[in-house]
């Protein structure tokens, strides 16, 4: 079935392949096609009035070209801006999603940063959320933290957790090796549900103030933070030690993806419209060769 898209595509190039050298009325092209069809419109409409008197396409070939941009009178392309996933009284909103084993203190350390207390015992969490505003470099945000569960029961929540978050906080108790090992399944499982690599996280090695029971050196953490590619810090819940350093390390690293995705699609924007423009400027220079050949 030929869409209404396809129609008004053909009827365009019917319109600029007519020889007539009267300017016909301009079909509005589809919206993917923008400003470039207008441009090689107006060019198709005009190029035979501007030939020169033998009919080649040679000096009045190139002010016809120079003559019809003018005319259009393209406008610069500004770069896209990118629409924050949310925002609340003003401010941006970061969704962080805290991950770890059992006991590690995810929790111990999400009440710090808050609440500014320490929790000396453990109650296991199946799913707590906290909202915090914080000046990170002189810009207010709104932090959305989501301390999860690291008991194997509540696995299958997961999934969830991963496809909303923005930035991942990955822990691990420096006392405690299988959690260490842990943070690497953390990691992959992160990779797997939003099938990519480059995702803002923190690798985090708490209680790092019990230093008679250490189990993993600050060595090993910092080998794996680099095998990640994110920052590490080694953190105290107990002593506030780096717990607010972990934190706005982790905004700062979803603001870096934001702006490294958007001067690619940028990137990708500005040659895309700039490869669509040599084609068409082809198609138009062809055409005149073979109709005013001698």
């Amino acid at each position: 079935m030929v869409t209404d898209r396809a129609r008004r595509f053909r009827a365009l190039r019917d319109e600029l392949a007519s020889p007539s050298l009267t300017p016909r009325p301009f079909i509005h092209p589809p919206a993917y096609l923008g400003q470039c069809v207008l441009i090689l419109s107006t060019i198709a409409s005009w190029a035979p009035e501007q030939a020169g008197p033998s009919g080649s396409c040679g000096t009045p070939g190139k002010k016809t070209i120079k003559m019809v941009v003018n005319e259009v009178n393209i406008p610069p392309q500004a770069p896209p801006i990118s629409v924050p996933s949310q925002t609340r009284g003003g401010l941006r909103v970061y969704k962080i999603v805290v991950l770890g084993d059992g006991g590690v203190g995810k929790s111990a350390l999400t009440l710090q940063f808050v609440k500014h207390r320490f929790l000396d015992y453990h109650d296991p969490t199946i799913e707590d959320a906290y909202q915090q505003q914080a000046v990170i470099d002189g810009e207010a945000s709104q932090l959305d933290i989501l301390d999860t569960a690291g008991q194997v029961e509540f696995t299958a929540m997961r999934d969830q957790y991963m496809r909303c978050g923005e930035g991942f906080m990955i822990c691990y108790s420096v006392t405690d090796r299988h959690s260490f090992q842990e943070a690497v399944e953390y990691r992959k499982l992160i990779n797997k549900v939003r099938a990519s690599e480059d995702i803002p996280l923190v690798l985090i090695g708490n209680k790092f103030d019990l230093q008679q029971q250490r189990k993993v050196t600050p060595e090993e953490g910092r080998a794996l933070a680099a095998q990640f590619g994110c920052p590490f810090y080694e953190t105290s819940a107990a002593l506030r030690h780096y717990v607010d350093d972990a934190f706005h390390t982790l905004v700062r690293e979803i603001r870096l993806k934001e702006r490294e995705r958007h001067q690619t699609a940028n990137k990708l924007h500005k040659h895309s419209r700039w490869r669509r423009l040599r084609s068409i400027f082809a198609v138009v220079f062809k055409r005149r060769r073979t109709n005013y050949s001698p």
